[in-house]
Parts: structure tokens; sequence; C-alpha cells
């Protein structure tokens, strides 16, 4: 038995696995190992500027031969920031300084000190917020690469749909409720992917279990949906099959891999993390995304503070959790992660990780005869 499904055919793979694009961490040299190893890699690119994202799309071209995808964020919250008088009341930049003023008190509290971060600015990181003009630049690499896949980790691709099929390029969606998959299949895309609660970072208020088998009843066959959300080995890949998925995103077990791009401490609180390890905050970007328990989460959420709404969030956070990482400081900044962690017990080579969830994958789905 060979586990292959019909997305398969669509993304040009031999398994029907991917790799979430978890940003940062799903680095040119993690991409292209899933690949070669008959998965679709796929770039967690949603902090590069264009001239980094360029880099790291010509560093898994030399490094793979098989098709592999760019994951970016495309929030509607950011356009409409944007928007002059976008809402009533005090804005999210009025409200910023107090907001940034709660995070200075908490880096002195702690010890931490800002790090300059190399590489940042519009061409390299993002130094502070998201913003609607780094899309359009992240964007516009995607569309001149002609990537083989695209995939919208956040938000609606359709703006940019005409031109990304022009390119030949498959467009894939993370949605976490039925009225995002229909949204999605409006504008065209070509692949869903269903994420519910157990996953790490960005995700549903509505658990994986439930959320599966409701877009794959929606979607009704027009396009392939991949299932997300505490999948880490062959039995979480077949139990989503199970539940008519076409197979799996699969991201934190892959954080604990020798090609991901976190730093050993962070590998080393995934691995000895449990399941109740994780908690789900809006600390950190301003949307619900479940990540490894911190300080900075927990002090946020005793503040009395509302998020700010992204990017502007990610300015008040995002020098806690550089400094954090620079001082490899596990209680401010061990990242983002899915409650499926508690699986995870050693670091190993992506290929290792691929082989033992497809074996597994195939054994049981072999023996699901046994049931009846």
């Amino acid at each position: 038995m060979s586990l292959h499904t019909p997305v398969c055919e669509v993304l040009g793979i031999q398994y029907p696995i991917a790799l979430a694009g978890m940003g940062g961490a799903s680095t040119p040299a993690l991409a292209a190992a899933v690949s070669n190893a008959g998965g679709l890699g796929i770039l967690g690119a949603a902090g590069c500027g264009p001239e980094l994202l360029k880099a790291w799309i010509d560093e898994t071209r030399s490094a793979t031969d098989k098709p592999f995808g760019v994951d970016t964020l495309l929030p509607a919250s950011v356009r409409r920031a944007s928007r002059p008088g976008a809402s009533g009341g005090p804005s999210p930049l009025d409200r910023l300084a107090e907001y940034q003023k709660f995070a200075h008190e908490f880096m002195q509290q702690e010890g931490l000190e800002t790090p300059e971060l190399p590489g940042s600015g519009a061409g390299g990181r993002r130094r502070g917020g998201f913003s609607q003009d780094f899309f359009e630049a992240q964007m516009e690499v995607v569309i001149q690469e002609e990537v083989p896949v695209y995939a919208a980790g956040l938000g609606d691709p359709g703006p940019y749909i005409d031109r990304l099929h022009a390119n030949g390029t498959v467009v894939m969606a993370v949605i976490g409720a039925v009225r995002h998959a229909r949204k999605c299949l409006e504008s065209g895309v070509d692949v869903i992917v269903a994420q519910g609660h157990d996953a790490g970072g960005h995700n549903s208020p509505i658990g994986t279990m439930a959320l599966i088998p409701q877009v794959v009843d929606f979607v009704a066959g027009r396009v392939p949906v991949l299932a997300a959300g505490g999948i880490g080995d062959g039995r979480g890949v077949a139990a989503a099959m199970m539940l008519g998925a076409a197979g799996a995103w699969i991201g934190s077990r892959f954080l604990a891999t020798e090609e991901a791009g976190l730093a050993d401490y962070q590998k080393k609180a995934i691995v000895e993390a449990t399941e109740e390890g994780t908690v789900v905050s809006k600390a950190v970007t301003g949307k619900p995304a479940r990540l490894i328990r911190n300080k900075w989460a927990d002090a946020f959420a005793k503040s009395g503070l509302e998020p700010l709404p992204m990017p502007f969030q990610s300015m008040v956070s995002g020098p806690v959790m550089a400094a954090g990482l620079a001082q490899h400081r596990e209680d401010i900044s061990p990242g983002f992660a899915g409650q499926i962690i508690g699986l995870i017990h050693d670091v190993q080579p992506a290929r290792e990780v691929m082989a033992e969830i497809v074996a597994e994958a195939e054994r049981v789905l072999a023996g699901a005869g046994d049931f009846v």
C-alpha cells in the first residue's frame, strides 16, 4: 500500500503531506528536506521582506528539484487598518504608546535588552509590524518568481489569484471555519487547509475533529481539503483521511527537526513540553495563536489590556520576543507550537520524520479493515 491521494496530483508530490508554513521555522533547508522526502515543503515567509524572500526561494530551488511552496499572511485587519477612519474611537495607533510602555516595563522587570536585528528592515526581516505595503511587496516577489505553490496562511488570496494562476502557481488557503472556505472557493483557490484549534500559531476556535468533516462536506469535492491541527504522526494523518481529508498539513512535529529554523533552546522546549504546555493568546500578534506558555503571554493576560489588532500588537510584542530569543529565554520566547508536542520526544532529520509518518499512516490505514 502506498500513501497517495488526488491532492498529490494537484501539487505534484509523492505523499499527501505538506509542511506547514511556520514563520521563521520553515526555512529553505526544512522545506527542501520535506520536498525531497516526497511531501510538499513550504517556506514560512511571513516575516521575510522582499529581498530575503527572493533569497529563500533561490536557496530552496538550489536544494530541491521538487515542488515547494511559499506561505505568507494576508490578514484583512491590516487592510482595514490602512484605511483612514477605519474605526471609531481611539485608533490602535493612538493607544500604541500605552502598550509599548507596558512592554518596556515588562522587559525591565525581566532584565531584557532590545537587541539589534541584523538583516532587518524592508528587504530582510520585518522590523516592527506588518503593513499592507509589506504584504504587497512580498506578493510581487511570489508572483515574479513563479513559485510552484502559494499558501495564504491567513486571509483570502483572491486579489492575487489570477496573476498566480497565470504563472501556473497552485494556490492554497488556510481556513478555520466553513464560512472562510466559502470565501476561498469563490476566490478560486486550488486546495483548502482546514486548521483546527489544536494547531500551533494562528488557529481556529473550532476543534480539529469537528472542523475537518464540516469543511469537507461543504467543499463537496470541488477542491482537495488538507487537515491541520494536532496532527503529528501517521495515526493523525490516517484519522484525518477517515474524516474525508485528502492529506495533512503538519507543523509542530517538524519544529523538532535538525533543519527547522529555531534556536536549540526552543527545540529543547518542544521536546520537554507536554500536551498541557501551550496556551492560545493574542499577546504576540493580536490574533489568537497557540504558543508554548510563557511569561509574556501570562503577564499580558493579567494586565487588563485588550490586545491591539494586527499589525499593532506585533509592534508591542516584537522587542520582547526578539530580546527573549537573543538571550535564549525559554520562559519568554519559547515559540509557537500545537498541542501535539506531547508526542515529540527527540530532534530528528526531517527526512526521518517524513518516513516515519508515511510508514505509520500506511500501516494504520491498511489495518482499518480489522475494525469492521
